[in-house]
């Protein structure tokens, strides 16, 4: 903890800012909740802030209730149990200071780390402080994955393939039968049972026109039945077991048949936006120079404009993967959000451009790509070249 403190305060000289003032209510701030190491069984009801000055010790400001809250941190420890000894030792800490940081986003440019309320940050303004966001150092504590972790994604990406090529397998031995879209569902259910993963909701299997529709539901009962020339797509993405193990998230699509040129068009502009927001991420890190997540988004996004598709692609290229599928690190985004954030070597996310043509069809190809320590770039999903045929 002595060294992680240690890193904070470098990042701090680094933007020179005074410190940085981690907040918590009710859980509402899951990323002070990481830095901290707050167990996720730990009872937490009451507000507690944790003081990082530049310089100097950290002070710990805690609730009468929860006294205990932060007793694994070093520094001092201040009690309070009234609002209005709340405000006072507060401003007390912060007195003299101009500059701190806190999960805040100007303008909620990046609602990912947008956690502590608009109240909060009233109340330490009213103290003459000017809050900056921490987003761009809390990366380095958040998002960046250990060996361990960066096994365990590994490992479940490939889970991943080896399920989808198994499927597309048994689903043309049984296309004959009839086969629909909540039948290959609850197969691929199945083998995250058999290969012990876990995941957070079902995956998405879709059919012509439901995979122009990019967080498609399928239903429970009644799901349409794949038949001879549909496309189907097949969305999925897991964990192994245990706290702190990552995700894969992948996509890929299929022809019942020979696919038709708009398909062929669609697929083909859509891989090529893949490969250009890969290969843009690869070019810089081998020459060492910084790449942000918009640059990656736009790279992807200006191939498919050129393709005459611009107008249909309506999502992010990408996003941050952690111990939750959508993490709290850089997003490969210049259009839900103008994510200036950098990528870090160690970090994981996916790149998964789409096309989607309402009431036809949708395509979007989905691989993870990871940033190893020494910063070789990984492609740890696979790669998709051509439309799949689940038979001639």
């Amino acid at each position: 903890m002595d060294s992680q403190l240690r890193q904070a305060q470098s990042y701090l000289q680094e933007r020179h800012l005074d410190g940085w003032l981690l907040y918590d209510f009710h859980r509402t701030n899951d990323l002070a909740h990481a830095f901290l190491r707050i167990p996720p069984k730990q009872l937490v009801t009451r507000r507690f802030f944790y003081w990082i000055p530049t310089h100097g010790a950290p002070i710990k400001i805690v609730h009468a209730i929860e006294p205990h809250m932060l007793d694994a941190w070093p520094g001092e420890k201040k009690i309070y149990s009234s609002w209005k000894l709340l405000e006072s030792v507060l401003a007390s800490v912060l007195q003299g200071h101009k500059k701190v940081a806190m999960e805040y986003s100007p303008r909620a440019a990046i609602p990912y780390v947008s956690k502590v309320d608009g109240g909060t940050i009233d109340l330490v303004r009213s103290f003459g402080i000017e809050v900056v966001s921490s987003a761009d150092f809390l990366l380095y504590f958040t998002s960046v994955l250990d060996q361990e972790q960066i096994e365990s994604h590994c490992r479940a990406a490939l889970a991943l393939q080896e399920i989808v090529e198994e499927g597309w397998d048994w689903i043309g031995k049984r296309f004959q039968e009839g086969v629909s879209e909540r039948d290959v569902q609850n197969w691929i259910e199945k083998q995250y049972k058999k290969r012990r993963l876990i995941t957070d909701s079902p995956p998405i299997i879709a059919i012509n026109e439901h995979s122009a529709d990019p967080h498609f539901k399928t239903a429970i009962t009644g799901s349409t039945v794949l038949r001879p020339g549909d496309l189907i797509l097949i969305d999925l993405w897991a964990k192994e077991e245990g706290e702190r193990a990552v995700f894969g998230d992948i996509t890929r699509v299929a022809i019942a048949g020979q696919p038709s040129d708009p398909q062929q068009k669609v697929f083909h502009a859509v891989r090529g936006a893949q490969k250009a927001a890969i290969d843009l991420v690869r070019s810089r890190f081998k020459v060492k120079q910084p790449i942000q997540g918009w640059e990656v988004d736009e790279a992807a996004r200006e191939f498919i404009r050129k393709a005459g598709f611009g107008d249909f692609f309506i999502h992010r290229t990408g996003h941050n993967i952690e111990v939750h599928l959508h993490g709290s690190g850089t997003h490969m985004d210049n259009l839900e959000m103008h994510d200036v954030r950098p990528l870090l070597p160690g970090t994981c996310f996916s790149i998964e451009p789409g096309i989607y043509l309402p009431g036809e069809f949708g395509i979007r190809l989905e691989t993870d790509v990871l940033i190893q320590p020494d910063g070789e770039v990984l492609v740890t999903g696979g790669e998709q070249e051509e439309l799949r045929l689940l038979f001639h």
